[in-house]
């Protein structure tokens, strides 16, 4: 099965960085995690996360560990704050001594760690006793308007596109097999919540160029369709989505959330 391809930080951020960017913050204040505290972000992306714990959190410091070259250069170029640094990595590996941390983040990047029971319990073992472990995650199933307009659309045209909809081929993004992760991996105190966030487009092609950047899954099914299939996808989208007056659409995105303690 085809993955989707994370690496060009400028499509991403018009794809699905934007609004991950207001995820973060909710995020952040559902953990209420004191300042001066070492942080970890996993799948720090384009630096999103990252970017949000040093403005709201004040931190001693914040290493960003992804394992796309692209977005790991994106992130130093846009977060310049010396508290910052940015390194390549695999969730499932962490480049870090055991109990070095107090807060370890993941936003947006268990739905696609190929073992995400592994990368928690790297979590788990970097973190200090009675520090956080803590993640987001879309709700692909059900709360990303954005992509279940536009796979259901796909699937309209085409049936086989089906398998490419993460919201069935995601496990990872119900708050029931996040806390079963989170416990698994021998963490305390385990709790999970809905992040909801407003998407608004200003118009359709704010929605809808996105989708030709060649990032995520459904992007990277469009760059596979004829012109002839892609103008259909298109139209159809159109008819479908719900325009405001102003010609704005509307829509929402849920993350669900999830966080545990290392005992001490």
């Amino acid at each position: 099965m085809a993955q989707p391809v994370w690496a060009d930080g400028a499509a991403y951020e018009a794809y699905v960085g934007r609004w991950s960017r207001l995820v973060a913050v909710d995020f952040l204040r559902g953990l209420a995690v004191p300042p001066g505290r070492h942080w970890v972000d996993v799948g720090s992306g384009t630096g999103e996360l990252t970017s949000t714990i040093l403005t709201t959190t004040d931190p001693v410091r914040v290493i960003g560990i992804d394992p796309s070259e692209g977005f790991v250069a994106v992130a130093r170029t846009r977060v310049t704050d010396t508290r910052a640094a940015f390194q390549v990595g695999d969730a499932r590996a962490l480049p870090l001594p055991d109990r070095v941390v107090d807060v370890v983040v993941s936003g947006l990047t268990l739905n696609f760690v190929p073992e995400p029971a592994r990368a928690v319990a790297e979590f788990a073992r970097v973190v200090r006793p009675a520090g956080v472990a803590a993640a987001y995650v879309w709700d692909y199933a059900k709360g990303m308007a954005m992509m279940r307009h536009f796979w259901a659309a796909a699937a309209q045209l085409d049936p086989g596109s089906a398998k490419l909809d993460e919201g069935n081929r995601t496990t990872v993004c119900r708050p029931d097999s996040l806390r079963a992760l989170w416990e698994q991996a021998g963490l305390r105190d385990v709790s999970s919540w809905p992040v909801d966030v407003p998407t608004t487009f200003t118009d359709f092609a704010d929605y809808w160029t996105p989708f030709l950047g060649g990032q995520g899954s459904a992007p990277g099914y469009v760059a596979t369709l004829a012109e002839t299939d892609r103008a259909a996808l298109r139209e159809l989208l159109a008819t479908r989505l719900p325009v405001e007056p102003d010609l704005s659409i509307r829509l929402t995105a849920r993350a669900w959330a999830v966080r545990g303690t290392r005992p001490e």
